[in-house]
């Protein structure tokens, strides 16, 4: 019935923005509500409905390349640009072990659970479901946009896609309702376990600290620079990706199977450096302050509910 992309683009603004103030709202009714039902499974399945129930055709639609193209490479530069590698590195060891244990988890979880899934029954993991766990691999990784990443990069079908974010969420918020439990009992889990967490106690004093001591009003100024770097940055990672993507595709055309030579997945490789080494330098970092990571966390939202609205 709506085949306006401005009209589409306008009905999932609204959308978002609905399901955000009712769960923020003091109403008790809205309260209720939202303690049984999540606000990102809204944010998910309320523009879905767009699609289901035939009044837009998101196949047709063009957001979904706008999105993908600019709004996620933005995203990942307004995520990133903010991180302090060299205080991350400070946590010291057991930190960084830390992540990078659960990260290598979560890479192995996926292979695992196929081998495992594939004695009991092997139809359950056939065809390119290993596909569909890379996005979610992804997103645990590191949210929506590695998700949005991995569907582009390994060709993840439509409808796989869209189970995938189901069990996203699902799992998600499982394993929320977890973590709020075993919160409440960390002292004595922590007693149990014997476990030092004065360095996680530091840190938390320390963040708290430097958020109160940095914030200020975000100004005009602040926020041009936010949509300086994210999209020049992203326009020099496309200019990077035409270049090198053709240039492998010629040369070297075995290595599509390794996804090289993929403009999107140069794209994404390449913006993600820009911001890593953006994020070295201390004008780009205070960025922050400026609310970039809200703003592309915002991104993420526009994306991922565009992603559901063009396949569910």
């Amino acid at each position: 019935m709506i085949t306006n992309d401005a009209v589409i683009m306008g009905l999932l603004a609204v959308i978002l923005g609905a399901v955000f103030i009712t769960e923020s709202s003091k109403n008790p009714f809205w309260k209720k509500f939202y303690s049984v039902v999540p606000g990102l499974l809204l944010c998910y399945f309320l523009p879905s409905l767009l699609n289901t129930t035939g009044l837009i055709d998101g196949s047709a639609s063009n957001l979904y390349f706008v999105a993908s193209r600019y709004l996620l490479p933005g995203a990942l530069v307004l995520l990133i640009v903010s991180a302090d590698l060299k205080k991350i590195f400070g946590l010291g060891s057991k930190a960084v072990i830390m992540f990078l244990t659960g990260t290598l988890g979560i890479i192995i979880g996926g292979p695992a659970a196929i081998i495992i899934l594939n004695f009991v029954n092997p139809d359950l993991v056939s065809g390119d479901v290993w596909r569909g766990l890379t996005t979610v691999a992804g997103s645990w990784i590191g949210g929506g946009a590695n998700q949005a990443a991995m569907k582009e990069v390994f060709g993840v079908g439509d409808q796989l896609f869209s189970a995938m974010i189901t069990v996203d969420v699902i799992c998600a918020n499982i394993w929320m309702a977890v973590l709020l439990i075993m919160a409440g009992r960390q002292k004595k889990m922590d007693t149990w376990l014997k476990a030092d967490t004065t360095s996680i106690d530091e840190l938390k004093e320390t963040v708290a600290k430097y958020e109160e001591e940095n914030s200020r009003p975000i100004t005009t100024t602040d926020m041009m620079k936010v949509v300086a770097i994210a999209f020049g940055l992203t326009g020099l990672a496309h200019f990077g990706a035409d270049l090198i993507a053709p240039w492998i595709a010629t040369n070297a055309p075995e290595l599509e199977k390794y996804s090289l030579t993929s403009g999107f997945f140069w794209l994404i490789v390449l913006v993600t450096t820009f911001a890593l080494i953006a994020s070295m330098f201390k004008p780009a970092r205070t960025l922050e302050h400026a609310g970039a990571s809200k703003i592309g966390s915002a991104f993420i939202y526009i994306l991922s509910r565009r992603l559901v609205c063009k396949w569910m």
